[in-house]
């Protein structure tokens, strides 16, 4: 059986278990909100059962939620969520599984310097990059890289608004404007990079050993130039050179993944020049769009 580790508004989980049930594949779903409505047990054996399942074959990791508790006092809302987190954490390292992928290497995988570190080892070319909150290292980085630089948050680009409604965090250039003004605001640590000019922009999707290659066009509107987010650009599948491929398997394989989406350059000089891996990223709108057979490779993984 596999056990798939999510909560309710995971549609990219929804979008594979349809898939599963059409081929009558047994599965589990947590929906982590809803962890104190499972019945949970972890006896003697230290092998967790959940709603009398258990010995789970392959588990896709997917998103955790905390339940919703805003019916509880401040100080026993922090006391339980704690509490729920750690149940979480204790669940995932007593599973002993195929993982897709475990927990803990996700997590270190989403830092993005580790990323860069890592992809400059293996052979990438990366931007030139410094984080930092000092005026004069961002003014003397901006200056050295031609005036021509980006800024982008370290860790989540998703944030939620006053409304409660997601807002994207996009990366933006940064111009003279920003630096001549600089000295007046207190910064927080971010991302400085070289802006490289774009060809086409690519997400390269790892599952195992099978890589799927999406293109997108991101020049051809000036809204998307910098960041094809900001606009509704559809993506196609394409091609990149062996020796990117080999080096985008060995990235997810020395992240201990399993799943990696990897987002990359294409200059205008033809050169590939990676810029991040996302360990759990989102594919379902590429599989949608270029038909490249996503879905099919990650039940492979699984089964």
């Amino acid at each position: 059986m596999i056990l798939i580790i999510t909560h309710k508004e995971d549609y990219t989980v929804d979008y594979v278990v349809n898939e599963l049930n059409e081929r009558k594949i047994d599965y589990y779903r947590l929906n982590c909100e809803d962890i104190f409505k499972n019945d949970l047990v972890i006896g003697n054996d230290l092998y967790p059962k959940i709603n009398n399942k258990a010995h789970f074959k392959s588990v896709w990791f997917r998103r955790t939620r905390l339940p919703d508790l805003s019916g509880v006092s401040f100080h026993e809302r922090n006391y339980l969520l704690n509490e729920f987190d750690s149940l979480l954490k204790n669940l995932f390292t007593l599973i002993d599984a195929k993982w897709i992928s475990e927990p803990y290497h996700i997590y270190k995988a989403e830092n993005k310097l580790y990323q860069l570190k890592l992809a400059k080892k293996i052979g990438f070319n990366v931007p030139n990059t410094i984080l930092s909150n000092s005026h004069t290292e961002i003014n003397d980085f901006y200056n050295k890289n031609s005036s021509q630089i980006i800024v982008k948050p370290l860790s989540q680009s998703i944030i939620y608004n006053d409304n409660n409604f997601l807002e994207h965090i996009f990366t933006n250039l940064v111009d003279k404007t920003h630096i001549d003004n600089l000295i007046n605001f207190d910064l927080t640590p971010c991302i400085f990079q070289q802006h490289i000019e774009k060809d086409i922009e690519l997400r390269i999707t790892v599952i195992g050993e099978k890589i799927f290659i999406a293109g997108v066009n991101s020049q051809i509107d000036e809204v998307t130039q910098i960041d094809w987010r900001k606009g509704e650009l559809k993506f196609y599948e394409t091609e990149i050179p062996k020796h990117i491929k080999t080096m985008c398997i060995e990235l997810v394989k020395k992240l201990n993944l399993k799943f990696g989406a990897i987002d990359m350059i294409k200059d205008k000089n033809g050169n590939f020049i990676f810029l991040e891996i996302n360990p759990n990223g989102q594919w379902v709108w590429i599989e949608n769009e270029t038909g490249l057979k996503i879905s099919e490779a990650l039940i492979a993984e699984l089964l």
